[in-house]
């Protein structure tokens, strides 16, 4: 079958294009992503994926970069802190564009079908990829063959660093960079109070053993005070009986 497969990024492409080229599918690789910002990162994304794509013989085309549309589209949803509905929301809303983008080109260029490489990622809404892709692919009169690739996420982030591909740590859009910088911040904090709830205990253990060695140190001072009192008693005992003597 003639496939043509949205991709985000070279890792999230290395196992669907494994598997589907074992499938026995003829794929050209789509990129489409105007909401990866900003353009130095989609830049970047976009040699990491054609320098892999080479190596492998796969073809890829690149869609228009259009940021505007994308803030047009996902970006007017916004927002919201602490609010996974609005979150859900504008992630339907970019895959619905980029979807909607793919399916277009599929068609015209005679693709039978449309995938998509988005549903590696275990931090992505998965059934709402499904959703938007059949959406996008039956209005485009084209046949969507999504496919669950989270099974191979390890094996993904395994293979794409020993070959020392680029690795975002964001998922592309400017909402999702501030969200993942929160998080590495947040967990940054509770790593630090981690480290500092343990060595409390450890502080008081140390106190607790230097003060027990004070304690020794005080108690053979004094007993050694004492001896040294009784040697000088004695002593002048015995100046005493030779004086007499």
């Amino acid at each position: 079958m003639k496939l043509l497969l949205h991709a985000c990024c070279g890792p999230c492409s290395l196992e669907p294009v494994r598997l589907l080229r074992a499938a026995g599918h003829d794929l050209t690789i789509a990129y489409m992503n105007s909401n990866i910002a900003p353009a130095d990162e989609y830049a970047r994304r976009l040699a990491t994926l054609r320098a892999w794509a080479a190596d492998v013989s796969a073809p890829v085309v690149e869609g228009a970069y259009d940021p505007a549309a994308w803030e047009a589209c996902a970006g007017r949803v916004g927002a919201a802190e602490h609010d996974p509905a609005r979150r859900k929301a504008r992630c339907r809303a970019c895959y619905r564009l980029r979807f909607e983008e793919a399916a277009a080109l599929a068609a015209e260029q005679g693709f039978d079908a449309l995938g998509t490489t988005l549903s590696v990622s275990p931090y992505q809404y998965t059934d709402v990829i499904r959703e938007e892709l059949e959406r996008a692919a039956a209005a485009a009169s084209v046949r969507p063959l999504f496919e669950d690739y989270r099974p191979f996420y390890d094996e993904a982030t395994h293979r794409s660093r020993e070959l020392g591909m680029y690795r975002q740590n964001y998922c592309g859009c400017r909402f999702s960079d501030a969200e993942a910088a929160a998080e590495r911040a947040e967990r940054k904090a509770q790593r630090a109070a981690a480290r500092e709830a343990e060595a409390s205990p450890r502080a008081e253990e140390r106190a607790e053993a230097e003060a027990a060695r004070a304690a020794k140190r005080a108690e053979r001072a004094a007993y050694d005070a004492k001896q040294a009192r009784k040697r000088a008693v004695l002593k002048a005992l015995r100046e005493q009986e030779r004086d007499r003597e």
